[in-house]
């Protein structure tokens, strides 16, 4: 396949402060319409202000808003107007949003974006409507937009949301069985991270009055880039710096998560994938040394470089979507500069 050539005047993260410029001030606005109780969650989860409330001034991390970004560039893609597309990128914010605090409930994650989990901070029970309390926004917004293609937009985003659940309860299944195979891990990955990620590059095309056959392949592109940051996701989650993923080292060891990469060595067949089956199967927590050993076993095994194979391939297969369906020479670029970003991140 010959490379996607490169037509793009901002880089990945100029397209991501863009993003964040224009949803940002929409984001806030709909957030600000929830119940006190869980605004303030809310606020805090997206770093706006901390657990008393109060704002933490334009530091506030609220993540890097990729999904918005994609849901702004497919639009732009298909010839659309950005800014038509702002309730479609809010709502898929919203939904990531959601999954995230319902997530760090699930894997009782301490750590997100350098400091407590709500869920640490406020209890489970708030997190999990906080979470609920999103979902229900993300719709609402969609609603309120007024746009003739807001009735394919919400059923859209129904079946990312079937997708997801789908997706995360595999994820939850995986941690009882010893039994998981790589190609349902793969599934599971589609449907816990590609869906989110092709349901918004289809969000953003269908408001961009795109044709079918566009938002079918911004939707590939979308899944395709998912599945990549999805893979990147499982090495950070593994041996990423906690300084820039905002996360404890071995997080996901520690966590006995059934991750791609630990799965492709658990399932090698050979003596290091038995001894890190060992090591997965001990009831005590593992300890510091276990858990480098781990990693060790993982990278012997190849886990690690098949990994990184795995986010390339995918990535090549995420720019091929983009090719020949009459897209903006510009916004098409910047879709290639957007998922080179996500997806070699610093592992």
């Amino acid at each position: 396949m010959a490379p996607l050539e490169i037509d793009a005047s901002r880089s990945g993260a100029e397209v991501l402060a863009w993003s964040r410029e224009l949803v940002g001030p929409v984001l806030r606005a709909a957030v600000d319409r929830l119940p006190a109780s869980m605004r303030r969650v809310a606020g805090y989860h997206f770093g706006w202000c901390d657990e008393h409330g109060e704002s933490v001034g334009p530091g506030g991390d609220g993540g890097k808003s990729v999904r918005p970004a994609l849901v702004l560039l497919a639009a732009q893609a298909v010839g659309g107007d950005a800014e038509r597309a702002l309730p479609a990128a809010c709502a898929a914010e919203l939904v990531h949003n959601f999954t995230l605090l319902h997530d760090d409930v699930m894997d009782r994650d301490l750590t997100r974006r350098h400091r407590p989990t709500s869920w640490a901070v406020f209890g489970s029970s708030t997190a999990i409507l906080a979470g609920d309390a999103l979902l229900t926004l993300a719709f609402d917004v969609l609603a309120e937009a007024g746009r003739p293609a807001t009735g394919t937009g919400m059923r859209t985003l129904s079946t990312v949301l079937y997708e997801l659940v789908d997706g995360q309860s595999a994820d939850l299944s995986f941690e009882a069985r010893e039994d998981v195979e790589l190609p349902e891990c793969m599934r599971m990955a589609v449907g816990k991270t590609g869906s989110l990620l092709g349901g918004a590059c289809s969000l953003g095309a269908i408001f961009g009055g795109g044709s079918s056959e566009q938002v079918d392949r911004l939707r590939g592109y979308g899944r395709n880039v998912g599945l990549a940051f999805q893979f990147v996701d499982d090495l950070l989650g593994i041996w990423g710096d906690p300084g820039r993923t905002g996360k404890a080292v071995y997080s996901d060891l520690a966590n006995r998560k059934k991750t791609l990469p630990v799965v492709a060595t658990l399932t090698s067949g050979t003596p290091i994938g038995q001894e890190l089956a060992d090591l997965y199967q001990r009831e005590e927590r593992l300890s510091d040394a276990e858990l480098a050993r781990a990693a060790e076993l993982i990278e012997s095994a190849g886990g690690r470089v098949w990994t990184e194979q795995q986010a390339d391939e995918h990535l090549a297969r995420a720019l091929a979507c983009l090719e020949e369906v009459g897209l903006d020479t510009r916004a098409t670029a910047e879709l290639g500069e957007l998922a080179r970003l996500a997806v070699h991140r610093d592992h």
